[in-house]
């Protein structure tokens, strides 16, 4: 298996139930969820602050009422907030919760003590997202919020960097905290939503198929990317 995003304690727990009792773990690249815009779009820079009061549910424990970006962070331009991304089947959504929503809610430091008396409430806080359109679920297609973004000036999308780097021509990254998401602050984990890949292969599938190692060994070379 080849998620995007590191698979949870829970997980080899539920494998063990279906029988899967041991795995490897291998780490085979680093990718970046790139937030991006139209090439011609006002917005260069967010924070994940501006970016968890946009787009959560209920920021802070709050019901969210901003309807534009202004509302959120007042040096930001009165623009309608709109957003594309994945959908909670993805592993990408994961990313955005954990690297992006999060660590924005943490911005606030009365968190903490939310996390430490009810943990289920403090990731509904910092992770639901809003349902009322600002956030857009795109499904698993970044081409289509590739197509979306370029045909929609001033809409905002997160996606895997590839497609950002495919597209430059139609659109720009948006720095987060500061740091633009290019490869070099991608592989250097400057960019707030860097993370690694990893590769999963059931043990018993080693030595019983005889591909498995070999495909290992290729998909894990420097040069397969």
């Amino acid at each position: 298996a080849t998620p995007s995003r590191r698979m949870e304690a829970s997980e080899p727990k539920a494998g063990a139930s279906n029988g899967v009792t041991k795995i490897t773990e291998i780490q085979v690249g680093i990718d970046g969820l790139a937030l991006a815009t139209a090439r011609s779009s006002a917005f260069s820079s967010l924070s994940t602050r501006d970016v968890y009061a946009a787009l959560a549910k209920t920021p802070w424990g709050k019901p969210n009422r901003a309807k534009t970006w202004k509302d959120v962070n007042g040096k930001l331009p009165a623009i309608p907030i709109r957003v594309y991304g994945p959908p909670p089947t993805s592993g990408t959504r994961d990313s955005l919760g954990e690297l992006i929503m999060t660590a924005g809610c943490d911005t606030n430091p009365g968190m903490a003590a939310v996390k430490k008396a009810n943990e289920a409430k403090y990731k509904a806080i910092c992770t639901g997202m809003r349902e009322d359109g600002a956030f857009i679920e795109a499904g698993e297609n970044d081409n289509l919020i590739v197509q979306k973004l370029a045909a929609n000036q001033n809409t905002l999308g997160f996606f895997g960097y590839s497609f950002l780097e495919e597209n430059g021509n139609k659109l720009k990254g948006v720095a987060i905290n500061g740091v633009v998401p290019t490869y070099d602050s991608i592989s250097s984990f400057k960019y707030p939503a860097a993370r690694p890949l990893y590769v999963y292969v059931k043990n018993a599938h080693v030595g019983a198929i005889p591909s498995i190692k070999a495909f290992v060994a290729e998909f894990t070379k420097e040069s397969a990317f």
